[in-house]
């Protein structure tokens, strides 16, 4: 039944104001569209958005990760913009090479972790063929 739906991604603000001004600032997007309460992000592979909300994250799990070519420069670049990744066991300024992965996808991956202005916990992410 939902294969063939398409997947959205939706990502709480308590303050919506504050994450479109973060989302655009640290990592250089402009929502498509607006409404009130929310705002929408369309990349050349995926959409997600941004809703008003007064509930919040726990932050303990990758909420939305970006999969990108180039690891080092993206982290370089986001982190000139001012975006500051998490240290975990295992992060070597600030990235972390996982083994394992689905077969489709490749070996493993090389991963990132940050935070939005709302707490919310974002990753980037690079496939290990």
């Amino acid at each position: 039944m939902l294969t063939r739906a398409r997947i959205e991604a939706r990502i709480p603000a308590q303050d919506l104001w504050r994450a479109r001004r973060w989302y655009a600032d640290k990592l250089g997007l402009e929502p498509v569209e607006e409404r009130p309460g929310g705002l929408r992000y369309e990349s050349s592979h995926g959409t997600f958005c941004l809703f008003a909300s007064a509930g919040v994250s726990d932050g303990s799990f990758t909420q939305m990760g970006f999969y990108v070519d180039d690891i080092e420069t993206t982290v370089r670049d986001l982190r000139a913009r001012g975006v500051v990744f998490e240290e975990y066991k295992g992060t070597v300024n600030g990235i972390m090479d996982i083994q394992g992965n689905y077969p489709s996808k490749g070996h493993g991956e090389r991963a990132a972790w940050f935070r939005d202005s709302e707490g919310n916990l974002l990753g980037v992410a690079e496939i290990v063929p």
